[in-house]
């Protein structure tokens, strides 16, 4: 009985070039992409989360993109369960999954031995009125006390996840950090390849792609999520120029302190998507310019199916 074809996935820092590379190695292949990325299962969500047009996709066939309105919370426990489903039904016919996506934790729920802690509505109802009431910041520094590991992963404004991990803690009794995924891969036959890039270029590299994606129409891209929405989605309002842009609509901020703050906005979050990969002493890295990063990708493919 023949084996299934691997599992590949793409890992990296927002603007280093994964969207290239993943469609290199489904078309050599003859793979699909299965999108990782948190934000890009937004419909609507386009511009400001760099989601590849169809026209760029070279026919290649892509999931798990535009699943979600606005207004709906993402799960990384459901989006697990979905993306193990796409997964096996692309493998089932012979094809390659290729994963891209720069959401650190939900690549590794999809690829590492993951089960989630459960969930206590009264809990997690206390602590989100709690949130409502003090704030991300306060909750933030309570979840430093008690697990310092988790709040160091965790930016402060990120309240859904505070909450989470606080609600993790009161109800098992174990730090929110034991429970992320150990590096143990759900299927042996998977290869992570990196895409390595240095800083500078990279925080260059991200301010050419924001101010892109100012000159393409994001500002009229969140003034028509706000008409479905967009303010009282607990996940897809906080996608990194969003919340910016809707403070310059609002008065807040003028259209170049929108687009500056969503330049240091990303480049934070690349040093933390690169911060999280580094950990991961499985990923094959390839340089973002290298001539040959095909080539080397393609070589840890092939060690994963000989093995």
């Amino acid at each position: 009985m023949s084996l299934p074809p691997p599992v590949v996935a793409v890992v990296g820092a927002t603007a280093a070039g994964k969207s290239g590379l993943s469609l290199d190695l489904a078309e050599t292949l003859g793979g699909e992409v299965v999108n990782t990325d948190a934000m890009q299962l937004y419909r609507g969500m386009d511009i400001g989360t760099a989601k590849l047009p169809v026209a760029e996709r070279r026919g290649i066939p892509h999931h798990l993109l535009d699943v979600l309105e606005v207004t709906e919370p993402a799960s990384v426990a459901e989006f697990q369960g979905q993306a193990r489903e796409v997964i096996a039904e692309v493998r089932g016919r012979g094809r390659t999954p290729v994963l891209v996506g720069g959401s650190a934790l939900y690549t590794r729920a999809v690829l590492d031995e993951f089960a989630f802690p459960g969930t206590d509505p009264e809990v997690r109802a206390r602590l989100e009125a709690e949130l409502a009431d003090v704030g991300s910041a306060v909750l933030h520094r309570r979840l430093a006390e008690v697990d310092p590991e988790a709040a160091a992963n965790i930016l402060v404004e990120n309240g859904r996840r505070v909450v989470r991990a606080l609600e993790v803690v009161e109800i098992t009794g174990r730090p929110f950090s034991a429970t992320l995924p150990t590096l143990t891969y759900a299927d042996p036959r998977t290869v992570q390849v990196g895409v390595d890039i240095d800083r500078p270029t990279l925080d260059l590299r991200i301010e050419q792609r924001v101010a892109e994606m100012f000159a393409a129409g994001l500002v009229a891209e969140v003034e028509a999520l706000l008409e479905r929405g967009l303010a009282e989605g607990r996940t897809a309002s906080r996608a990194i120029g969003y919340p910016e842009v809707v403070a310059h609509l609002a008065g807040e901020l003028s259209l170049d302190e929108a687009r500056e703050r969503t330049v240091v906005a990303t480049r934070r979050f690349a040093r933390r998507q690169d911060a999280w990969f580094r950990k991961d002493p499985r990923i094959t890295w390839v340089r973002f310019d290298d001539p040959d990063r095909l080539a080397r990708s393609l070589s840890a493919v092939a060690a994963v199916m000989d093995a």
